[in-house]
């Protein structure tokens, strides 16, 4: 029968902790490509972001793919006015039946009643209204004009990593803080000093801005207003130790099965 030390002599033993070593150096090499993976949008050291233009509580504005709520009325509104006061059911469904949806075009314009396409891109609500009213007087007397924007959303990374929640903005002049309360705040991993804001300007360009809200002198970026299909990326701070740990799990665990058997192999000697 042959000896067990035929199999298991010094040379080979060290044989095998040496290639075991290199293994293990080849596999915390292979595993560390995977190490915070879910972090996007990186930049280098010398990216130049766009400059912020101070916009506390600026008003929404009108821009490409936005779906807006349009009712119009003649003198001033005294139609609608006159409608409610009547109370009853009918009139109320008739003020309902009279909203309409229309979507502002690839193009900046939306087709309207009469109208035919006209460009909102850029206006405020409240200066879309008064050119649309404008436009009206050819066919209506003293025509009045409510708008509302029904599919602003902003897409948010709370910094957890590869986790986002879609917020709607249901208010025309919803600020950076308030969609971040409304994602739920910023994640344990978040990195405060570097929040990030995407945004398509009105010639189309996109925008990248990156902001400190570390301290309080980041309150006058929080206050910056959203605009529809904005998104906020909430950098997560790198979590090396754990993920490494998680990824070298298997591998540490098959060296030990391996080193468990040498060490049965060497008692046998």
């Amino acid at each position: 029968m042959p000896r067990p030390d035929r199999y298991f002599c010094p040379h080979m033993m060290r044989t095998i902790y040496r290639h075991g070593a290199t293994a293990l150096l080849l596999a915390l090499l292979i595993s560390g490509c995977t190490i915070n993976r879910n972090i996007m949008f990186k930049t280098p050291r010398d990216y130049q972001f766009s400059v912020f233009t101070d916009s506390i509580r600026a008003n929404l504005k009108l821009q490409r793919n936005d779906a807006i709520q349009f009712r119009l009325f003649a003198n001033d509104g005294f139609k609608m006015i006159d409608l409610v006061s009547e109370g009853g059911s009918r009139e109320a469904s008739f003020i309902q039946r009279n909203v309409f949806t229309y979507n502002i075009d690839s193009d900046g314009l939306v087709k309207l009643p009469l109208l035919g396409r006209v460009n909102l891109v850029g206006k405020t609500l409240r200066e879309s209204e008064v050119y649309l009213e404008e436009l009206f007087t050819t066919y209506y007397n003293r025509p009045y004009v409510q708008l509302l924007v029904s599919n602003r959303r902003v897409v948010v990374f709370p910094g957890g990593g590869g986790d986002a929640k879609t917020v709607t903005l249901d208010n025309n002049n919803t600020t950076l803080l308030e969609v971040l309360g409304m994602a739920g705040g910023l994640s344990a991993r978040a990195n405060a000093h570097k929040v990030k804001v995407f945004r398509y300007a009105t010639s189309g360009e996109r925008l990248i801005f990156e902001f400190d809200l570390s301290d309080i002198s980041g309150l006058k970026y929080a206050d910056m207003v959203m605009q529809g299909d904005d998104v906020v990326y909430v950098q997560p701070n790198p979590d090396i130790a754990r993920e490494l740990v998680r990824d070298l799990a298997p591998i540490i665990t098959l060296l030990s099965s391996v080193l468990l058997v040498i060490s049965v192999g060497r008692n046998l000697q």
